[in-house]
Formats: C-alpha cells, sequence, structure tokens
C-alpha cells in the first residue's frame, strides 16, 4: 500500500495560492454557501462575511497561502478504478453483441435480450441522484466500493443463470451489475479534480473513461471468440458461456479487493488551486438540494446536458444495435461484428486521449466540443450511406472513424461541464450527464431497434443524424465561462467577468477583462 506523507507527497507540482485570491471565490454565489446566502440576507450577508472571514482564519494559519502538492497515489487511484471500470462496461456488452446467441440458448425473442443491455440505462436514471448524494456527503472511497463490490456480485449472479430456464435470473444479475454503474460512471471526473493538477485533470480524466471504453471494446472482441454460435449443441453453448461468465467474477472480485486497499478519500495536500479552495469551505455549509437547483440555473449547463445526452445516447444505442446492423448485410459475420465494434471503441479510446492532452494543453473547451460534434454527425452520416455496400472493410474503417469521434467526445463533456460549473460538485454535474444520457439511450435504442428490424439499418442510423444535428446547434450556443481554469489561473476577484473565455491562456497573456466592484 502506498504510503501518503513525506517524501511521496512531494513528487510533482507544487505551488502556494495567495490567501486574497481564495477568498474571494467562497463569496460566489454558485456553489457552496448558497442556502446561507438566502438566509443572510444576499451576496453581503452576514454569513457569507463569517465564512470568508473563516476561511482567511484558516489560511493565515500557514502563512497566508495555500499550500498544493501531487501524490503518487493519484496513479494507483487511477489504475483500479479504470480496471473496475472496464469489467462493467465488458458486462454491459457482453450480451449484446452476442445476442443471436444468447436469444437461442434463453429460447427469447431478440427485444429481450436489448433489454440487458438497456436494463444499464433504466437502472441509472432513478439512482442517480441518491448515488451522487451518496458521493457528496458519504465520499468518493465509499462510492468507489459500492460500485466494484456491486460489480463483482452481479457476475457471481451470472455464474448461477447457466441454463436455458433462467433469462429472468441473468437480467436480475445484470441489473446488479446496472446499479454498480451508476457509483462508477460518474467518478471520472471527481477522481480527476480531487487527486490531479491543472496540467493533468483533463488527460486523468480521458484515462478514466478510457477504462469503461477500453470494456467496451473487449467486450466486442472477447464474447465472440469465447462464445462462438453452436445452435446444435446447446451443452457447449452453456459451457462457453461459463468460461466467461466465471473469468469475469474472478476479476472482478480481485478488483473490488485492490479497490479497498488503494483507494483515500483524497490527497493529503490539494492537487491544484481551486481544490485548496473548495477544501476551505466547512462541510455543514453544503447543501446537495442547493447544489441541483444551481445546475439546473445554469443554462450552459442545460445546453450541455442535453447535447451530451444525444451524442452519448446515440453511441450507446449503436453499440447496442451494432450486431443487428452487421448481420442484416452480411449474415454469419458475428465475429467480424465484434471487430468492428472493437475497431470502433479502440479508435474511440485514442480519440479520448488526444482530446484530453489538446484540452490540457489549449483549455479550449468549447471549439474542441463543438468541432468533435460536427465531425461525429459526418463520421455517421459515412457510416450510414456505405454499410451496405458488400465490403467489411469499409464498414471496419468508416467505424473507426466513427468511433474516433463519437467515444472521443465522452471526456469532452465531463471537462467542460466541471469548468462551467466550478465549484459545484464534480460528480453530480457528471452524473447528471450520464442521466441524461442513459435516458436518450433508451429512447434511441427503442426507436432505432424498431426502425432497423421493419425498414432497415440506414432508416435507424438517419434518424440518429437528424438528432446529432440538434445536438450541434445546441452546442454552439454554449456560453463557456472557464471557472475552475480561471481559479488556477489566478485570474478571480469578488465580481470577475470573463468575456470571452472560448480560448484562455496564460494569466500574463490573457486578454479578459477583469471588472470588480469596488
Amino acid at each position: 500500500m502506498v504510503e501518503d506523507g513525506g517524501e511521496e507527497e512531494a513528487e510533482g507540482e507544487s505551488g502556494e495560492m495567495p490567501a486574497a485570491a481564495a477568498v474571494p471565490a467562497l463569496q460566489r454565489c454558485n456553489g457552496f454557501l448558497p442556502g446561507k446566502e438566502a438566509e443572510d440576507g444576499g451576496p453581503a450577508g452576514g454569513g457569507e462575511r463569517a465564512a470568508a472571514a473563516e476561511a482567511e482564519a484558516m489560511l493565515s494559519a500557514t502563512g497566508g497561502r495555500l499550500e498544493t502538492r501531487l501524490s503518487r497515489r493519484r496513479l494507483a487511484v487511477l489504475a483500479v478504478f479504470s480496471c473496475y471500470s472496464l469489467v462493467n462496461a465488458f458486462q454491459w456488452i457482453q450480451y449484446s453483441i452476442l445476442s443471436n446467441v444468447f436469444a437461442g440458448f434463453y429460447g427469447v425473442s431478440f427485444t429481450q435480450i436489448d433489454w440487458l443491455s438497456m436494463v444499464y440505462m433504466v437502472a441509472y436514471v432513478p439512482l442517480i441522484l441518491p448515488a451522487t448524494w451518496l458521493l457528496d456527503t458519504r465520499g468518493l472511497r465509499l462510492t468507489a466500493l459500492l460500485g466494484a463490490g456491486l460489480n463483482g456480485l452481479g457476475a457471481w449472479l451470472k455464474c448461477a443463470s447457466l441454463a436455458p430456464d433462467r433469462y429472468p435470473l441473468t437480467l436480475a444479475a445484470q441489473a446488479v451489475c446496472a446499479v454498480a454503474q451508476v457509483f462508477i460512471l460518474g467518478l471520472p471526473s471527481r477522481i480527476a479534480s480531487v487527486w490531479f493538477g491543472p496540467t493533468e485533470v483533463s488527460t486523468a480524466c480521458a484515462v478514466a473513461v478510457l477504462g469503461n471504453q477500453l470494456g467496451t471494446a473487449i467486450g466486442f472482441l472477447l464474447p465472440p471468440v469465447l462464445v462462438p454460435n453452436t445452435p446444435n449443441d446447446i451443452d457447449l453453448m452453456a459451457h462457453n458461456i461459463s468460461i466467461m461468465f466465471y473469468g469475469t467474477a474472478i476479476v472482478s472480485t480481485l478488483l473490488f479487493f485492490l479497490t479497498g486497499v488503494v483507494f483515500e478519500e483524497k490527497p493529503k495536500y490539494p492537487p491544484s488551486h481551486s481544490q485548496a479552495v473548495l477544501q476551505t469551505v466547512p462541510p455543514e455549509d453544503y447543501s446537495y438540494k442547493q447544489s441541483i437547483i444551481n445546475l439546473f440555473k445554469n443554462i450552459p449547463f442545460v445546453l450541455l446536458l442535453i447535447s451530451y445526452g444525444i451524442m452519448t445516447g446515440a453511441f450507446y444505442s449503436v453499440s447496442t444495435l451494432l450486431n443487428q446492423m452487421i448481420v442484416t448485410h452480411y449474415e454469419g459475420e458475428e465475429v467480424n461484428a465484434g471487430r468492428i465494434g472493437l475497431t470502433l471503441v479502440v479508435a474511440g479510446m485514442v480519440g479520448s486521449i488526444i482530446c484530453g492532452l489538446w484540452l490540457d494543453y489549449t483549455k479550449t473547451y468549447k471549439q474542441t466540443t463543438l468541432i468533435v460534434y460536427i465531425l461525429s454527425f459526418i463520421g455517421l452520416l459515412v457510416f450510414t450511406f456505405t454499410l451496405d455496400l458488400g465490403y467489411l472493410i469499409v464498414v471496419f474503417v468508416t467505424g473507426g472513424v466513427l468511433g474516433f469521434f463519437m467515444t472521443g467526445y465522452l471526456p469532452l463533456g465531463f471537462e467542460f461541464a466541471v469548468e462551467i460549473t466550478y465549484p459545484e460538485s464534480e460528480g453530480t454535474s457528471s452524473g447528471l450527464l450520464n442521466a441524461s444520457a442513459q435516458i436518450f439511450g433508451i429512447v434511441f435504442t427503442l426507436v432505432q431497434g424498431k426502425l432497423t428490424t421493419d425498414y432497415s439499418p440506414r432508416a435507424g442510423n438517419l434518424f440518429l443524424c437528424a438528432w446529432i444535428f440538434v445536438g450541434i446547434i445546441l452546442t454552439a450556443l454554449i456560453k463557456s465561462d472557464l471557472r475552475r481554469h480561471n481559479v488556477n489561473s489566478g485570474i478571480m476577484n469578488l465580481d470577475v467577468k470573463a468575456v470571452p473565455v472560448d480560448s484562455p491562456v496564460e494569466p500574463e497573456n490573457t486578454t479578459l477583462k477583469i471588472q470588480s466592484a469596488l
């Protein structure tokens, strides 16, 4: 187990933030202390002055400066989280990519097999608010343990469903994995913000999201290899499925124990000035209800909430129905359908990392998000009109291009949301984004599945294209106010107004106009 403190905490960047810059951030109306302001008569009330005085007193104990350091443990935390997120994503897609195999094994319809994927989306929506409340009030470690533990429990329950008459049990097991997902999907931006410095936070978030994408990629590749379609030998099919189920259960159990060893609530020292500022706020001054209200009053966040839901919901739908789309035009090509899905997701993993590095270097959140959105739209159009040409190599190429942009968008949405909603909880904003994605994913999967079955895959894909075009318009309307970046750069005052901050640079070169009401 990695020990914190001393030399372990001295790795990487360290810095100090003047108290004068830190205290005013607490006085802003979005984020902490909103309930107190309402009670004390507005922004100039006594509650706010008391909070500022308390923060200033805390800062004076350290000479008026906030110390920031990077912990080596952050890499282990990121690695373990990425691994159990990977297993959860693998369990999501393992049924859909073998839809014809499992439909034959359990003797059910394709729609019932699709529900083994959609249960992830259905479970997320009602449980996300309790899950984000738990993250905000009970902390990162407990939330991580719940995600990893439920992931393992669901995997073991699947091992008990290895009989043709046990579809209800395998659905229940998948529902447990779906609940685990609720405690997983909202953590990437939280882990990145709490454990990583300002020059690596977007890359860390991209790596955390990449774990989930890698799980989907392995879910496309491995199940068709482990479980070939043997409709005339159900016993052999059951044996092959058992290898996949038991292997998943063993790995997920190991990762649960690793989570208990590696995860801690937070590092000894904050990794960035924005985290240092948040840590000066007393816990009793935080209101989860008020945080939710603030987020829905934030118009740029609401626009991002809808546009993120459209893009990610479209990705979920394409992933769920990929096998059906491929075998419609290329009969008997289940293995290649899995390989195309693998190509789509691996290309998206590359896109995620490139986008994360690009954001850390340029901080051009809105421009990057909009460009990736437009290119995803173009990629889906090309994929749609080349799917039935009869050349699998073309589908591999177009699927890879589509995945690069569509999957690469996922960490962009998380990080953009954290920037425009700071200092609200990263887990809450990410959770709401994922809830939107699940809702759109359910609707898109049902409608696209119906269009694909009744008409053709082209009809279903064009339906998604129309919605992604709407998402482009919504993304273009988002006002970019990079609040977290401004705090980390020291661009802050009591009434700081940024005009505009689409392309922020270092403080000495900034074109921001700082207006202070004196």
